[in-house]
């Protein structure tokens, strides 16, 4: 047994006094599901092997009309074990981002042990993710109007749960919104460290975040830990943009949404330029790499061809349609130089 995140059944008695009162525990049936001599021999997670880039790709294309997991299919894959930032100023619809990811995953991956983490959220929002995501995911919730120190206690029950799973090898995966109400939840309630950052932030603020956020990775040996978190940025607050600065790069995958496509009402508002994986080599092929790479060239070459590549994806019935497309295109256009 570990500190917390152990999920323990077993035979109970009622309270036998009127002063008393818990249920007792008489024996341990299971621990995380599994018989307890299997949990007792478990590896500690951080004595778990070295962890590696992802090299399984989490595919998230379910339906033709979602284009915004079919784009991060295409050009930002995720990995079992992905640590990912998806940034987004408000109303760039990172809420719908996050409800078709958790409903794609469920979808193609009903192995894996998803969680929903919403710290500092609205109630209504809580709400209307609990309605909109499969009912086996998970949905944690600490909403605005609970203190700091329950934002905390609850990030930290799911960062432990997530690790206890990865112990017996699952896969784990954990979509929070956000890191940075974490990180200022974090600001409000560790003892002051005499330095204070721009924005008013402490940077003792940024271990425990960082920790939790850390945590994601690619076991050798079986297991992993995906962590796709939002980050705020363009709030008005400059604590955000120094929280942003400082989680910036941790992650091996980065998501950015842009204001300005979606008051243009381009949806999926994705800054494609912006947006990418690191090591996508180890998660999908040559062709689809060099294809990908052509159309990010094309597109900081032209603003213009990101509304002609969302209307070509759209006329396709899935991705790999659409990089058949893109094929004969690059080939046509290859044949078209040589005759010139």
């Amino acid at each position: 047994m570990r500190n917390g995140g152990d999920k323990v059944s077993g035979k109970v008695r009622p309270p036998p006094k009127e002063n008393e009162r818990y249920y007792g525990l008489l024996h341990v049936d299971a621990v995380n599901g599994e018989d307890p001599e299997v949990a007792k021999e478990r590896v500690h997670f951080p004595a778990l092997t070295p962890p590696l880039y992802p090299d399984r790709l989490m595919n998230l294309e379910t339906d033709t009309k979602l284009i915004s997991t079919r784009i991060m299919d295409l050009l930002t894959p995720v990995g079992y074990g992905q640590r990912g930032l998806i940034v987004a100023p408000p109303k760039a619809g990172k809420t719908m981002l996050l409800k078709q990811i958790s409903n794609s995953i469920a979808k193609n991956h009903p192995n894996a042990k998803l969680i929903i983490l919403l710290v500092d959220e609205r109630p209504e929002e809580v709400t209307d993710i609990e309605r909109s995501v499969n009912k086996d995911v998970d949905v944690v919730s600490s909403t605005f109007d609970e203190m700091p120190e329950n934002h905390i206690k609850v990030a930290e029950l799911v960062l432990e749960r997530a690790m206890r799973l990865v112990e017996h090898k699952k896969d784990v995966v954990v979509l929070m919104d956000s890191i940075t109400r974490l990180a200022r939840a974090y600001n409000l309630v560790i003892p002051p460290s005499g330095r204070t950052l721009s924005g008013g932030i402490d940077p003792a603020a940024f271990h425990r975040p960082k920790r939790f956020f850390g945590a994601a990775r690619n076991i050798e040996d079986g297991g992993s830990f995906t962590i796709l978190a939002t980050a705020l940025v363009d709030t008005g607050s400059r604590m955000d943009e120094v929280i942003y600065e400082e989680f910036k790069g941790t992650g091996n995958m980065e998501l950015h949404l842009d204001r300005n496509l979606a008051q243009r009402r381009i949806f999926p508002a994705i800054d494609i330029a912006r947006s990418s994986t690191r090591k996508e080599e180890l998660l999908i092929s040559n062709s689809h790499l060099e294809k990908m790479w052509a159309v990010r060239k094309s597109i900081q070459d032209s603003p213009e061809f990101l509304e002609r590549f969302l209307r070509k994806l759209r006329s396709t019935k899935n991705n790999e349609e659409f990089l058949s497309v893109l094929d004969d295109e690059m080939r046509r256009k290859g044949t078209a130089k040589k005759t010139h």
